[in-house]
């Protein structure tokens, strides 16, 4: 779903600023919320999220507010009613982890870039 500002802002060229949405909800335990970048923003304004995906737990019931960059020359103006973001709704596995030895892979400690073009 699109995510609305419900107030103006001015972003700056390089300077993080968080936008409220006036949208609070309650996940159920197994859900997360994952708030991504407009595609539109990007390509246009060069408006993206420094944090993205960024994710609401199921714990969070505050105002969902999202952080906006300006990666543009020039500011950059959000109006009430402007779509910002994203958000996408996703079930996850909780976990718990254990301590031990890890198996062998044919990969093995290779970092960025190891495992071909």
């Amino acid at each position: 779903m699109d995510l609305r500002a419900v107030e103006g802002a001015l972003l700056e060229p390089g300077a993080p600023r968080l936008v409220a949405t006036g949208l609070a909800i309650e996940l159920p335990p197994g859900y997360e919320a994952q708030i991504r970048p407009r595609s539109g923003l990007a390509a246009k304004h060069a408006i993206t999220l420094p944090n993205s995906p960024a994710t609401i737990d199921p714990g969070y019931r505050g105002e969902i507010r999202v952080i906006l960059l300006n990666l543009g020359r020039e500011p950059y103006e959000i109006h009430p009613g402007d779509r910002i973001a994203q958000m996408v709704i996703a079930r996850y596995e909780a976990i718990e982890w254990e301590e031990g030895d890890l198996n062998e892979s044919r990969r093995g400690e290779g970092g960025f870039g190891s495992s071909g073009r």
